[in-house]
């Protein structure tokens, strides 16, 4: 590990397991700092550079879902969720909730390091660029987003919802306007999980954020594709 450990905060109000992982993730190397609830899980976010959020669906007043969707609005920290209800459909809510990662509970500490350094493997692998929190709106080539009701709006006064996917898509261009973005990074960001490969699923987004957008055309003018490289936002991006 670096001079420097990352910072992973734990946010689960299962007194044990906090203690048991503080006591892994530290031998492991990382610095970590445990809390039991999401006002806690706030002070301790203002109060630290936190690399990576290990948060629990279950938590006692605002629930794990609800704390995500919050901290996905502010921020790109990365949050592998956990949670003792491993269905499918409180995977898929999880990561469209923002969650980068999900592990059921009982789980094993070697397992969620293994996720953990994988989710930061991830993170580390897109264009460094900070998320301004006070940002609350983009605009660009015409369009606005407003990144709390994640609602784009046309310059005509036309309003289109977005789905959790082309949220997170459509962010990550208009965080690195004019960069081109390779398939695998936005492959990584949208999914949330190496273990999803499905070769063509950014392409199939791309070309569901292009309909939005009214970009489908033959030579789309935003949404630029780079042979063999990715894909690129080609438009001056203005944030408020």
């Amino acid at each position: 590990m670096s001079d420097h450990p990352e910072h992973i905060l734990i946010v689960d109000d299962d007194r044990e397991i906090r203690r048991l992982l503080q006591e892994y993730l530290t031998q492991s190397g990382y610095r970590v700092t445990d809390v039991g609830e999401g006002r806690a899980m706030r002070k301790a976010l203002d109060e630290y550079q936190i690399d990576l959020v290990v948060l629990d669906l279950m938590l006692p007043g605002e629930d794990g879902l609800s704390l995500c969707r919050t901290l996905r609005i502010r921020s790109n920290i990365p949050v592998l969720m956990l949670t003792a209800r491993g269905s499918e459909v409180d995977r898929i809510v999880g990561l469209e909730m923002g969650a980068d990662d999900y592990l059921a509970k009982p789980f094993s500490p070697r397992e969620l390091l293994a996720r953990i350094r994988s989710v930061l493997r991830r993170a580390k692998s897109l264009p460094l660029q900070s998320v301004d929190p006070d940002v609350s709106a983009y605009r660009f080539g015409g369009w606005s987003l407003d990144v709390v009701t994640r609602n784009m709006t046309a310059a005509d006064g036309l309003v289109v919802p977005l789905s959790g996917a082309e949220f997170r898509l459509l962010r990550v261009f208009l965080e690195h306007p004019n960069v081109v973005l390779s398939r695998d990074q936005l492959l990584e960001l949208v999914s949330g999980r190496e273990s999803m490969p499905f070769d063509r699923s950014v392409d199939v987004l791309i070309g569901r954020l292009r309909r939005r957008l009214n970009d489908a055309g033959k030579e789309p003018a935003l949404i630029k594709t780079i042979r063999g490289q990715g894909y690129v936002l080609a438009t001056r991006v203005e944030s408020e």
